[in-house]
């Protein structure tokens, strides 16, 4: 019993792979999937700002768009494919590639950039919590706002802002502590309540004036030269700004691709993605023009369009829409914190040790220093630049990727040993030199080194869109050539 205990001191009940009949989540899943992890504040103003920054030419941002959701769903098949058919997150499959101890710690990079972001995003979660009480308070007694104890600050926060971190943490701890199987039930009703309520943000705007507004959204689409070999830099850029955006969900898409059926559903629901950014991209758009439109801004004035939701409720004189937009921020803001941090985050955290930590342990402490980053945010961390370190730690994603494909495609020829994927023993396969598969860590090395460049070399910052699949093929293509027999 001793003996066979000490080959598994690397699994719980978290890391094991997932029994076939708990594999449960089909296309309409993942559908769901992809819509949260569009319907974000910064997805619709991402959106909706490449349309304004490039004239609002349809040729170079839908099909611009297009082309990156492609890659990403190119490059989610291939990740998502290694852990549905073992059923393994993310941090299980890369020691296969890395070794027990490489995984352990070059895997915590992702976990730290997920956690910090976490935190980031918890303070604008709370900014959308802090809107809907002065609303509320507002509507109760308007006065009551220049009260003296809201007016008083500490770190840059009052005792709304205070509030709202801690409704922020609290709430977010208790919800994603829960499991997959509630995960799975939150996302789902978080694409469909998000999709439900841009509708009728939607038909606010269009019933406001059916005429207007509509006859705003079609006059300013800009079919001029549609096809013209000049935008064509700018559709590759508008690609790879698409493509980052999805990113960071990528590397660690494993964690959700472990619970679905087979591999045709996963294509299939990956295929989702290019239909989800189509329709979050016309009623984004529609309500964007229309807002503008509806408030009678010159047609000339771009640079004068609201493309924050937060900002477009703000000039609507409506507080049932105001009411729901900010319900929706609210919803959005949470579910995407979940999937692209908070997820990924709890799986690396209990690699560190197996045998003492669990998905709900690890929530804690994650939620501890994402309440510290959120309240510090403001006053201290935002002002010190530390986004270009996260995105230093982040030039390491597109590595560990392209090192993850080339180990499961084309050197184990899609094979894993399971019993020795948890083992310590020595003559584990995956245990290599002390824990550590050097090959892995020069590959990853390098593929680091030409990926953060387009971060920190200012000659090299054109191709910072593409610093992922550059540093993916630079780590891939190495590791191929050391680890080939």
């Amino acid at each position: 019993m001793s003996q066979q205990k000490s080959k598994k001191t690397l699994t719980n009940w978290d890391l094991v792979s997932v029994n076939p009949n708990n594999k449960d989540w089909d296309w309409k899943d993942l559908f769901c999937f992809w819509g949260v992890n569009i319907q974000s504040v910064i997805g619709f103003s991402l959106i909706t700002s490449l349309y304004l920054i490039y004239d609002l030419n349809t040729f170079i941002v839908f099909f611009g768009t297009i082309i990156g959701s492609l890659l990403v769903y190119f490059f989610s098949n291939m990740i998502g494919k290694p852990s549905q058919k073992f059923g393994l997150p993310f941090i299980v499959m890369l020691r296969s590639s890395l070794g027990i101890s490489g995984a352990k710690y070059f895997g915590l990079l992702r976990g730290l950039v997920g956690i910090f972001m976490f935190g980031i995003q918890t303070y604008f979660l709370s900014k959308a919590f802090g809107y809907l009480i002065r609303v509320i308070i507002f509507s109760i007694q308007p006065s009551l706002l220049d009260h003296e104890i809201l007016l008083t600050f500490f770190l840059g926060l009052n005792i709304i802002d205070w509030s709202s971190i801690v409704i922020s943490i609290v709430l977010q701890t208790f919800l994603f502590s829960a499991g997959m199987i509630f995960n799975k039930k939150l996302i789902q009703f978080s694409a469909v309540s998000i999709y439900l309520g841009i509708i009728l943000f939607f038909f606010s705007i269009l019933l406001s004036d059916v005429k207007f507004t509509t006859d705003a959204f079609i006059n300013s689409i800009n079919y001029n030269n549609f096809i013209n070999l000049e935008n064509l830099g700018p559709l590759a850029t508008v690609a790879g700004t698409t493509f980052a955006y999805f990113s960071i969900i990528i590397l660690s898409y494993g964690d959700f691709s472990r619970y679905v059926k087979n591999e045709s559903e996963l294509k299939k629901g990956n295929l989702s993605l290019i239909l989800n950014l189509i329709i979050f991209s016309f009623f984004a758009l529609f309500i964007v023009v229309g807002t503008d439109a509806f408030l009678k801004q010159s047609p000339e004035s771009l640079s004068r369009i609201l493309t924050n939701p937060t900002d477009i409720i703000g000039s609507l004189n409506n507080i049932l829409v105001t009411y729901l937009v900010l319900i929706l921020i609210i919803i959005a803001s949470a579910s995407t914190n979940l999937i692209a941090n908070f997820i990924p985050s709890q799986y690396v955290m209990v690699n560190l040790a197996p045998s003492k930590l669990s998905i709900k342990k690890t929530s804690i402490i994650i939620s501890v220093f994402g309440f510290l980053i959120s309240i510090f945010w403001l006053t201290y961390i935002s002002q010190i630049g530390i986004l270009s370190f996260v995105d230093t730690f982040g030039a390491f994603f597109g590595p560990i990727f392209g090192l993850m494909i080339a180990d499961f495609y084309f050197i184990k020829k899609g094979d894993l040993l399971n019993k020795d994927i948890y083992s310590l023993e020595i003559n584990g396969a995956y245990f290599y030199t002390g824990g550590w598969h050097i090959k892995g860590v020069y590959s990853l090395i390098l593929g680091f080194i030409f990926s953060s460049s387009t971060i920190w070399n200012s000659n090299l910052m054109f191709l910072q869109s593409y610093s992922w699949i550059i540093g993916a093929f630079i780590s891939g293509f190495v590791y191929y050539l050391l680890a080939k027999k």
